[in-house]
């Protein structure tokens, strides 16, 4: 499966006549004729499970606080947070539930080819919307510290909304080619020229190009952020951009073990024929997996207005549940009443 990984039916296959990609490695790494082992066993699984548990309610909580900060500020910076929010939803439900545990754990992959293919374009066009609505919040902090006046004369939040639209769209057309994307724990033979171009496609538009975009960005972030805090003007990093430089960084870690070993797997030796390999790409998924559920954890340690509107939006949710709770006959008349009027009182008019 595209994004997955800890697939149990990957086959293991000798190359014929012992030649081809794995030869070289032969008396190095021993071969299984039928089956790749899958050595993390039940962890993925578990671990997914968890992911999801925990990522998906704090990922909805995240989307209502956001929501509410958007509607009140009307902040771009806001709108590209909760943009970001839902591609991670999506990702989650996806790949994730979808991908790994209904198909992958729950049924055994034994699914129509057909619906695996369109469940890997859902997955590959969430995937590119949640890294390029990263890049939109990133160009977005940078023309606002970089050329503020530009910024607050083009800045609206129709303007924002028709971006991420645009950003959205564009991430399910480039996710369409992945339709004939292959499974590399059934690509028993070495990779041919679409596998090739789609695995290229996909390392340069969800890693290389927005990872550019984030040095050069940021980088330029920081130095005018320098400037400023020289001069006195503000502190050296504010806290949206401290949002911005842990999301970026955090993306950057989290998937470039995955980019590593899929190259890897694409020009040294395959998953079905080392169980190291298979291992490393189990570990590599289950890491740029979460990411899709950290940036909760990140928004509350920087922002204490984030901090306030998750527990104003629990205290909500929870307050009805408290009144419906209540018995019938505990429930009384309001305290503030209109006053009523005394015996023989009128209405004043003028004689």
């Amino acid at each position: 499966h595209g994004l997955m990984a800890g697939q149990p039916r990957a086959t293991l296959l000798p190359t014929p006549n012992g030649s081809g990609p794995g030869q070289e490695w032969e008396g190095h790494w021993p071969e299984i004729p039928e089956k790749s082992p899958c050595v993390a066993g039940v962890i993925p699984v578990i671990y997914y499970s968890v992911l999801l548990s925990l990522g998906l309610p704090a990922n909805l909580l995240t989307s209502v606080a956001l929501a509410r900060l958007a509607a009140k500020t009307r902040k771009p910076s806001y709108y590209y947070l909760l943009a970001l929010t839902g591609s991670d939803i999506t990702t989650q439900v996806v790949i994730v539930f979808v991908g790994f545990l209904l198909q992958g754990a729950l049924l055994a992959r034994q699914v129509p080819q057909a619906v695996v293919r369109v469940a890997n374009v859902l997955e590959f066009a969430a995937n590119h919307a949640s890294v390029w609505v990263t890049v939109l919040l990133t160009v977005d902090r940078y023309h606002a510290l970089c050329h503020p006046l530009r910024h607050r004369a083009t800045s609206s939040p129709g303007r924002t909304r028709r971006a991420i639209a645009a950003v959205l769209s564009a991430a399910l057309l480039t996710g369409i080619p992945f339709y004939w994307w292959l499974d590399v724990w059934r690509d028993t033979g070495p990779p041919g020229t679409l596998d090739e171009v789609l695995k290229w496609a996909h390392c340069l538009i969800v890693f290389f190009i927005p990872c550019s975009v984030f040095l050069v960005s940021n980088s330029a972030i920081v130095l005018q952020l320098r400037k400023r805090g020289r001069s006195g003007l503000q502190p050296w990093v504010g806290k949206s951009t401290a949002i911005l430089l842990g999301v970026t960084l955090l993306f950057a870690l989290l998937w470039a073990p995955r980019i590593f070993v899929m190259l890897y797997h694409l020009y040294v030796v395959p998953v079905h024929r080392d169980w190291r390999v298979h291992l490393a790409l189990d570990v590599a998924n289950m890491v740029a997996m979460l990411n899709t559920a950290v940036n909760f954890g990140l928004y509350c340690f920087v922002s204490k207005t984030f901090r306030a509107t998750v527990q104003q939006v629990i205290h909500d949710a929870h307050l009805p549940c408290t009144l419906g709770s209540q018995p019938e006959d505990m429930v009384g008349e309001p305290v503030l009443r209109p006053p009523e009027l005394p015996k023989g009182a009128g209405v004043w008019r003028k004689v």
